[in-house]
């Protein structure tokens, strides 16, 4: 058995500022989560406090800690995502669950999984990873639809649900089959939903993206024992993983959210608040004027944090609530 890399001292403590009703306000138990998902056992180690955590500069690590997480928390089994693809932390995922839960005036949950509950929510490019249905259906009990471009994430998302009986009737999958496209073709005749969620690509090109990988390592590394030599093998690994469609496409962020509002428009009387991530604090008003341009009447700007890492929900509607 390999010897796990001495882990971060903000693997202990990472989450703050989280959402109140965030399961993950708390430092990570990692013995209950051992106990839950035996196979992060081998990835857990006492870092120079003396505290229990595990490498964050390590894919295979931070994927398994994921899987104990939803497993331990949300009653969610077998929880897997092909090699490379993106990893999403799961505090901060839930945050935006949380948010939009506010926003719709949704009460806490008081128990998971969460029994059915009338709302619908549309996950637009749900990856491999499925996390935001997932969590909207265990913390909330909303029913969901998850799309991708990809066959072979929903594929993915497809076995996961396999693997968990009682999700079967709460998560529906649809392709989209046209690139340029993000409602059309997924939004039926008739449908409506509460909200949609959306994570979007946020850099312009790969090396864009591993610049990134390689800033995030190099800050874990100030907090970790590591050499140059160590840190310039990662350097090649995107923290967190992550594919093309994921993590970059033409015009990044800014563009792909200009899109998706431009589109968001035609199905104005079919979602009652249209969502999305939006990394970069720049790209906030430019997104909303075009919001207004387009008649929007309720532009809103949620701040989330999670440790040291900023980020933003950027939620709109066209209907009077």
């Amino acid at each position: 058995m390999s010897t796990p890399k001495q882990p971060t001292s903000r693997s202990a403590n990472q989450t703050k500022a989280l959402h109140p009703n965030n399961l993950h306000n708390r430092p990570y138990d990692f013995s209950a989560l051992v106990a839950t998902h035996p196979p992060l056992a081998r990835f857990v180690a006492r870092n120079q406090h003396q505290q229990l955590g595990i490498d964050f500069a390590n894919p295979e690590a931070v994927k398994t800690l994921n899987a104990a997480l939803l497993q331990h928390h949300y009653h969610i089994n077998h929880w897997n995502i092909p090699e490379g693809a993106l990893c999403p932390p799961v505090p901060g995922r839930a945050d935006y669950i949380h948010y939009m839960a506010q926003l719709l005036n949704v009460a806490a949950p008081t128990i998971i999984p969460a029994p059915e509950s009338p709302f619908t929510m549309l996950d637009i490019g749900t990856g491999s990873s499925g996390i935001y249905p997932l969590l909207a259906t265990q913390l909330y009990g909303w029913r969901c639809v998850a799309s991708d471009i990809n066959r072979q994430s929903l594929d993915n998302v497809a076995n996961i649900i396999a693997a968990n009986p009682a999700l079967t009737s709460r998560i529906a999958l649809r392709q989209q089959h046209d690139k340029h496209q993000f409602f059309a073709g997924i939004i039926q005749p008739g449908e409506h939903y509460d909200l949609n969620v959306c994570n979007p690509p946020f850099h312009t090109s790969e090396a864009e993206a591993l610049k990134g990988s390689l800033r995030k390592i190099k800050n874990l590394a100030r907090n970790r024992s590591g050499t140059d030599k160590q840190m310039s093998a990662q350097a090649g690994t995107l923290n967190f993983g992550g594919q093309a469609a994921e993590l970059w496409c033409n015009g990044g962020e800014r563009l792909f959210l200009k899109k998706l509002i431009k589109e968001s428009h035609t199905f104005a009387h079919q979602c009652r608040w249209f969502s999305s991530l939006v990394s970069k604090s720049e790209n906030v008003p430019p997104l909303t004027k075009q919001l207004r341009k387009l008649g929007a009447s309720q532009i809103k700007e949620i701040p989330m944090s999670q440790g040291n890492k900023i980020t933003r929900v950027l939620a709109w509607s066209f209907t009077e609530q």
